[in-house]
């Protein structure tokens, strides 16, 4: 299992009460293919903080149980994997690595065959449960960015800062076609939409933790924005957070 230090309760704070933007937790949440992996890590990078992509837990986890042919509506069993699974820091220190009985299987997780069939394992009470405390642990001390689809609603409600990032399916498909040296607008894409809005809905209409913007959390709608302009925006929302200079170490 994922293991980090001591838990943390309430907003990082300095001695006076007040919150500190050097030791900020950035809340990122948004549909799949929205850009907040790519978004959340480079601004992360940007300020300095530890960067966690908490989706690489759901999706280690389906894979996991799709090569042990563990059925994924099978919470309880799927949930027992998570012991098996491991985030690793890549050569940036930034925890977007996982592993499994210590092999990388990253390239494997972010496959096409998890895209369609992750959301499964994610809508289980029993798996989200067995993950969030880990998530929580992960976040402590601050001078975080996690991005996930319930991070800033279940897994940190208080944290410093919310950012549910957004986009339309169009732009999304059109994104990970690319990312997939696929044709935007050919047969592939199309599907890659389809696979999209149906795990949209999925998502949205799961019981546990489904995927919405927190009641306080800043929405950037990311079409028609460049990359680098998003990130801006976001390292911005974050040293705007509280008084001061976001300038935090890992």
């Amino acid at each position: 299992m994922v293991t980090a230090g001591g838990r943390r309760e309430g907003a990082t704070t300095d001695r006076a009460g007040a919150p500190r933007p050097d030791r900020a937790r950035v809340a990122i949440d948004g549909p799949g293919s929205s850009g907040k992996s790519s978004v959340g890590m480079a601004a992360a990078a940007a300020l300095g903080f530890r960067y966690i992509d908490t989706g690489l837990l759901y999706r280690a986890i389906a894979w996991l149980a799709m090569r042990r042919d563990v059925p994924l509506d099978d919470g309880p069993a799927v949930a027992a994997l998570a012991s098996e699974v491991e985030l690793a820091s890549d050569a940036e220190g930034r925890l977007s690595r996982v592993r499994v009985g210590g092999r990388d299987v990253t390239r494997y997780v972010r496959g096409a065959a998890v895209d369609r069939r992750v959301s499964e394992a994610a809508r289980q009470p029993a798996v989200r449960q067995a993950l969030v405390g880990v998530q929580r642990a992960l976040a402590a001390g601050g001078a975080i960015v996690m991005v996930g689809r319930d991070i800033g609603t279940v897994v940190l409600p208080d944290a410093d800062l919310k950012v549910y990032l957004d986009a339309s399916a169009g732009e999304r498909a059109r994104r990970r076609a690319l990312e997939r040296g696929l044709d935007p607008s050919g047969p592939e894409a199309a599907a890659i939409r389809a696979d999209l809005e149906r795990r949209d809905a999925a998502d949205a209409g799961r019981a546990v933790a489904p995927l919405r913007a927190a009641d306080d959390a800043v929405i950037v709608d990311s079409d028609g924005m460049a990359f680098d302009a998003v990130v801006d925006r976001v390292v911005d929302l974050v040293r705007r957070s509280a008084p001061g200079r976001a300038e935090g170490s890992r």
